[in-house]
């Protein structure tokens, strides 16, 4: 199973034959000092343990996992799945619910960049997903 009809904005930035995959989000646009590289909406999908130990991170397991990263510390939901091929699948199936907006990218921070948040707002289509402002400043 492949990558093949990803959504508008992602493109497949690694994919390690039968490992993990790394897909990337408008790489075009965070690649500056406004949106650094590390700021840059990536769709991990591996089988390592996600044991948080040193050496937990080489350990494959029979599980694949697809996590959403914002940046590094800054992680959506994480998805599990039985195979490679289901999780390359359900990567394509998170990354067309990003891309539409189905996401919402505004709640994974527990301290917002307003300006990044704003410009990834903007690259989804304009709307501001559930932060419950109706455009004016003012909420719902």
């Amino acid at each position: 199973m492949s990558f093949d009809s990803l959504p508008d904005g992602w493109t497949v930035w690694t994919d390690e034959t039968e490992g993990r995959a790394i897909l990337a989000y408008r790489p075009d646009v965070f690649d500056t000092d406004a949106f650094p590289a590390p700021c840059m909406p990536t769709l991990f999908v591996s089988n390592r343990s996600r044991k948080n130990r040193p050496e937990a991170r080489y350990v494959a397991t029979d599980t694949w996992h697809v996590t959403l990263y914002l940046e590094p510390e800054v992680a959506g939901e994480v998805e599990e799945y039985d195979s490679r091929e289901a999780a390359v699948e359900g990567a394509r199936e998170y990354a067309r619910r990003f891309a539409e907006g189905e996401i919402d990218h505004r709640a994974l921070y527990q301290v917002p960049r307003d300006d990044y948040l704003a410009k990834l707002d903007e690259l989804l289509g304009g709307g501001r997903s559930g932060d419950g402002d109706d455009g004016n400043g003012e909420g719902a």
